[in-house]
């Protein structure tokens, strides 16, 4: 059982992998041949123990089952091409004699030599496959760099090995027809997918551990008892063949085919003596519930959740301990663990687990290291871990999951058209006539954003939103169809555009097809952060004198009274702090408007690409704004980069604009307008609070954590902040204990 869920690949994802790649026959016995390049790529997977998501024994698939490289002949030329090939940018050393442990099964490559162009391993010149004089112990294996090929499809993703028949899709066929019409179903006849058709498992010895597998398969994170009377009836008049003879899950498995299985021999009668056809009855999760009663009652997890994944049930993992969310280091990362995150969260169980940072990187603490559930486990927290310590882990470790989910049929309401590709294009939803006939129809692009944008998207199944458009006059309209919806309002955080308020009746200024919404999707965005500590560290006021000021106020970064001041005499009060905006995302962030329309400031000498793309305020305890820092105007660059990683942008001489992924733009305490006046405000406690990027012109995977709050103490002289964080960086209980916070009590001034 242990060998069946250690190993690296889920050869079988239900229920949307049934294009997975499968090896080629191609041998050969000559020493200088090189295999012949194929259409489907070669799969490979680091693997072994103890080692790093970047590092590992190299494993090869090939026809039907994983096997090694002999390190006969490797070079680090050979290292470069596999780390290519499995998404990272390069090589930066490569290991023999077995350093990750030995494999087992085939040597499939040995005397293996790249020239360093070649796209895969199998184009460099070998022995050819499975002709070898090496054992195990002479396994080769590669160090990678930690800097992933931007874009790169493939992912790190530990996988889990089944055997050798191949169960790719399993389904519930219920029996009820009330059943047939509500998704998701939640009950019926277990049928597996067999040659052209459907064939049943026979229940003799079901237990329902066996169900608690497939109902995690199916996304759904608990299993129910199942009235067998009721099916007796039906199935006895049905004609059943049975392909799965038994059923042996131990119930920690992430899949059916990760389970002991007996299968009929293909020459002996398939019947089932004694038995009948599998049913079972699984619970979803609250999110897929029609029953709202029940919902009450199903409560998820409220210290786990996941952050800056592109579909419902993926993301980061992140875990709340005294009341301030972190993150897990990916060390021993595995699809069990991963599993007990995804049921406590109201999903099945894990399709993916992913190491490396795959969902991006988290700002805070990182509170769990080498986490080892066994499966069964109600939360992440039950399982054994290790505490971190600050040498241990870095947040380009953090783990992240792709969870099962049910099966909903939402992306059949929606489809997109007139795109010059397949992830962009006019939104059109299904919706039905006065005389109940489903028609297609475009939805008006009044008030049409990013955040409704961001659900087509992930309703389409396509990623994130890398922009909503209003206008789409300048994409092909032969086909266009007429418009059905407008209003369109959204949270964001809805599974179709039709959980989304909107107009009961069409309502649209504009309503040519030209005039219509639409979707530009993408599998990556980026993800701005303010560093909140930087900001408390660097606050002071200063008195700076008018005559020093006219830049400023020529940008409009003072408050209104200063118009009224004796120019040039006098001075503002100004609250000064450093900002530091990190992009922790999986793509660049680039200011939404092109450099034909970025503005040149004079008196700064340089281009800004952005109106808006700060709020700095003052609130009072009632939420009121007392004072703002309009830093109405930026030029985005990168300042610094996280090591391995280079700096892309430069504002000076018209350069590029925008913050690398792995970088930070920094505006130092001393600039210009990075300050809020606060010269009109009386001594008194109050919040100050940095929003990036207010108007969510530009798409990121996670828009809670663009604010920042701190309280902040001001006696007339002085000013203190205390308490900063991102808006989504502590549990919702101290939030509120936050902005009910009466002032500053441990700063010595009563």
């Amino acid at each position: 059982m242990e060998q069946l869920t250690r190993g690296l690949l889920l050869v079988l994802l239900f229920p949307c992998c049934l294009t997975q790649t499968t090896a080629s026959n191609t041998t050969s016995a000559t020493p200088t041949s090189s295999p012949q390049p194929r259409t489907d790529r070669l799969k490979v997977r680091l693997t072994g123990f103890p080692r790093k998501h970047n590092e590992g024994r190299v494993e090869l698939f090939h026809k039907g089952e994983w096997g090694t490289i002999c390190d006969d002949d490797f070079s680090i030329v050979n290292a470069h091409v596999l780390c290519r090939q499995l998404g990272f940018v390069e090589a930066t050393g490569w290991t023999h004699s077995a350093k990750y442990g030995k494999g087992s099964g085939k040597i499939w490559l040995d005397n293996v030599l790249c020239s360093g162009s070649e796209k895969s391993i199998e184009q460099c010149k070998s022995r050819g496959w499975g002709n070898s004089d090496c054992t195990h112990d002479e396994d080769a294996g590669v160090v990678c760099k930690d800097e992933r090929i931007p874009g790169f499809v493939d992912s790190n993703v530990i996988d889990a090995h089944v055997d050798e028949n191949k169960i790719e899709e399993v389904r519930l066929q219920p029996v009820v027809v009330a059943a047939k019409k509500k998704l998701p179903i939640t009950e019926g006849v277990v049928e597996v997918k067999y040659k052209d058709g459907w064939a049943q498992v026979c229940d003799l010895g079901w237990t329902i551990k066996n169900t608690r597998v497939l109902c995690g398969m199916l996304g759904f994170p608990h299993e129910r008892k199942v009235n067998k009377n009721f099916y007796k009836l039906f199935l006895e008049r049905q004609k059943s063949y049975f392909h799965v003879h038994s059923v042996a899950c131990t119930g920690t498995e992430v899949h059916l085919a990760a389970c002991p299985l007996e299968f009929s021999k293909p020459n002996s009668t398939s019947t089932c003596v004694g038995g009948s056809p599998a049913v079972i009855s699984c619970m979803p999760g609250p999110l897929f519930m029609q029953n709202s009663s029940l919902k009450k009652k199903l409560k998820i997890s409220t210290n786990v959740r996941l952050k800056g994944g592109a579909r419902l049930g993926e993301g980061r993992v992140e875990v709340l301990k005294d009341s301030e969310w972190g993150t897990v280091c990916d060390d021993r990362w595995n699809l069990p663990s991963a599993s007990v995150v995804c049921r406590e969260l109201g999903f099945g169980s894990a399709k993916e687990a992913f190491t490396g940072a795959r969902m991006g990187q988290g700002m805070g603490p990182i509170y769990m290291n080498e986490v080892k559930c066994v499966g069964h486990e109600k939360s992440i927290w039950s399982c054994p871990f290790r505490n971190i310590t600050s040498e241990d882990c870095q947040h380009m470790e953090d783990a992240a999951v792709r969870c099962n989910i049910p099966y909903m049929g939402l992306e059949n309401k929606i489809r997109i058209t007139g795109g010059r590709t397949q992830n962009e294009g006019r939104v059109e939803v299904l919706s039905a006539d006065p005389n109940g006939t489903l028609s297609w129809g475009l939805i008006c692009g009044e008030g049409w954003s990013t955040k409704e944008a961001m659900v087509a998207c992930r309703q389409l199944g396509l990623g994130y939103a890398n922009q909503g458009l209003q206008e789409t006059w300048y994409w092909d309209s032969s086909n266009v169809t007429d418009m059905v919806m407008s209003g369109v309002k959204c949270t964001g955080s809805e599974l179709s555009l039709s959980q989304c308020q909107h107009h009961k009746t069409i309502s649209c200024q504009k309503a040519a097809a030209k005039f219509s919404a639409g979707v530009i999707c993408s599998e990556t965005v980026s993800d701005l952060v303010l560093n909140a500590s930087l900001v408390q560290q660097t606050v002071y006021i200063e008195d700076r004198p008018l005559h020093m000021l006219y830049c400023a106020a020529e940008e409009d970064c003072l408050s209104k009274s200063a118009a009224k001041a004796n120019w040039p005499y006098g001075h503002r009060r100004l609250l000064r702090f450093s900002s530091q905006i990190h992009n922790i995302g999986r793509a660049d962030f680039k200011p939404k408007a092109g450099r034909h329309s970025w503005v040149w400031h004079a008196c700064h000498a340089h281009y800004h690409s952005m109106d808006i793309f700060t709020h700095y305020d003052l609130l009072n305890a009632n939420g009121t704004k007392v004072a703002e820092g309009h830093k109405a105007s930026f030029c985005l660059e990168d300042t610094d980069c996280h090591e391995g990683v280079s700096k892309r942008y430069e504002c000076a001489n018209f350069g590029d604009q925008g913050i690398t992924v792995g970088c930070w733009d920094l505006y130092r305490h001393d600039i210009d307008c990075q300050w809020i006046d606060i010269t009109d405000v009386k001594p008194g406690n109050y919040i100050m609070q940095v929003v990036i990027n207010p108007n969510q012109e530009v798409a990121e995977s996670d828009f809670t954590n663009n604010a920042m709050k701190c309280n902040c103490k001001y006696d007339g002289h002085r000013i203190w902040l205390h308490n900063c964080h991102i808006g989504d960086a502590f549990s919702e209980e101290a939030e509120r204990r936050f902005e009910k916070y009466p002032g500053q009590l441990n700063n010595k001034i009563s």
